[in-house]
């Protein structure tokens, strides 16, 4: 079964998502600090992190971060208010998803099971963008001098899905069904920072990008 690990200082939210979890079937670890789940995840990883926004001494921003330095497992930022500061931030910081307080628990559960159950990324063939080679079935993205790109599993797997329509433009709607699941309910800003952050890795200059375009009003697409 897999294993989640829940970062969060409130003591009641935190024991009641692990009773929750643990309901479920899921291996659950916790920690109150971002400090202490990062030392736990490195004892034993996780197959989802569930991380508070605000957290003491290191935030949960600086927590994603730390965790995304070391492992590409899915993270999902819990955010006290619906502030897009504090979602932005935690996207850019490398989290894959968010969710805001009061949640539903069936909310965050539907999301965690989304990001536990994404087919492999292995449909499309191997691609070039400028100098850059990308290998699904090996999951990998190197430059033709053999530097590899990292790309987290999440801005992999989007990336392949819009390599796999050939040019074709996706809108938010379509990228939020293929990449984050298919009952997933979120909105665009998920894409949209995703994007940006992609755009930072492959494009030699992401401020007007050549590969991975935006069409107005539509979505976006990828030129191979």
């Amino acid at each position: 079964m897999a294993r989640i690990l829940i970062i969060e200082d409130d003591d009641r939210i935190r024991e009641s998502l692990r009773l929750i979890f643990q309901s479920e079937g899921y291996d659950v670890d916790d920690a109150a600090t971002g400090e202490a789940g990062i030392e736990q995840f490195g004892r034993l990883a996780a197959d989802v992190v569930i991380v508070d926004v605000m957290l003491p001494a290191m935030s949960g921003i600086d927590a994603c971060r730390a965790l995304r330095a070391v492992s590409d497992v899915p993270i999902v930022v819990v955010s006290a208010r619906d502030d897009t500061t504090d979602i932005i931030a935690g996207l850019e910081a490398g989290a894959d998803d968010y969710v805001t307080k009061p949640y539903v628990a069936q909310e965050l559960l539907a999301r965690v099971r989304a990001h536990l159950r994404r087919r492999p990324v292995d449909q499309a063939n191997a691609f070039t963008l400028g100098d850059l080679i990308v290998t699904p079935d090996e999951g990998s993205a190197k430059l033709t001098d053999g530097t590899e790109v990292h790309l987290t599993a999440t801005e992999f797997r989007l990336l392949t899905e819009l390599a796999m329509v050939n040019g074709k433009v996706l809108s938010r709607e379509d990228l939020l069904e293929r990449v984050w699941g298919y009952d997933y309910f979120g909105d665009g800003r998920l894409v949209d920072v995703h994007i940006r952050r992609l755009r930072t890795k492959i494009e030699p200059d992401p401020a007007v990008p050549t590969h991975l375009l935006t069409v107005r009003g539509t979505g976006y697409k990828l030129v191979l």
